[in-house]
């Protein structure tokens, strides 16, 4: 992070890619909504628990907030090694990884692009946990190899290597590898969850 880090211009680039008014920002942080607005307008410096109480509102960590975009590579093309790994992020939502491992891999600054693409690898075992998630957002994916199951509100499939899913990720869903080999998942959502 460099000295001149505009906060308020960073705040309302997250807010606009989460497609919520200020209003409703406040209402999620459970802040005044003027607050947000002097924020913006960088007329006040939140104070670390005011700023902790905003970015929750927004299911964002602080350290995603004030990370140094400068590292990232903006495309248009990404090597391996360019992915970023999100694994830590579903760990501190709290996330039951079953008994695989669940790797979730994002292409490029999804913020920026309102887009977040993952490569996901769900090892037998590895599950998203019986709380079911639930975020504002649209998800679809591809299983690329493998077996995984899907839990959709009350609709519940297994879909195999070449079969897609998309829903409206408010409803609760759950994500599972049942099976004894490898899975391997493309997924987008938007706006970006993680």
């Amino acid at each position: 992070m460099t000295d001149d880090f505009d906060i308020g211009a960073r705040l309302k680039a997250l807010r606009t890619a989460a497609g919520l008014s200020q209003r409703e920002l406040a209402g999620r942080a459970g802040v005044p909504h003027a607050q947000i607005s002097i924020i913006e307008k960088n007329k006040s410096s939140p104070s670390i628990a005011t700023l902790r109480k905003i970015l929750g509102g927004l299911d964002v960590s602080m350290s995603d907030f004030f990370e140094d975009d400068q590292r990232k590579p903006y495309g248009p093309f990404f090597g391996a090694d360019d992915l970023k790994d999100l694994t830590s992020r579903v760990t501190a939502r709290a996330i039951d990884q079953g008994n695989g491992r669940l790797t979730l891999r994002q292409i490029g600054d999804a913020r920026a692009y309102n887009l977040q693409i993952l490569h996901e690898i769900y090892e037998p075992g590895a599950d998203t946990g019986e709380a079911m998630l639930q975020h504002f957002s649209t998800e679809g994916g591809y299983v690329v190899e493998g077996e995984l199951e899907l839990t959709v509100g009350e609709e519940v499939r297994v879909l195999k290597a070449g079969e897609s899913y998309l829903f409206d990720s408010r409803l609760p869903h759950r994500f599972r590898n049942a099976s004894d080999a490898v899975t391997i998942v493309i997924s987008a959502c938007t706006p970006p969850y993680l």
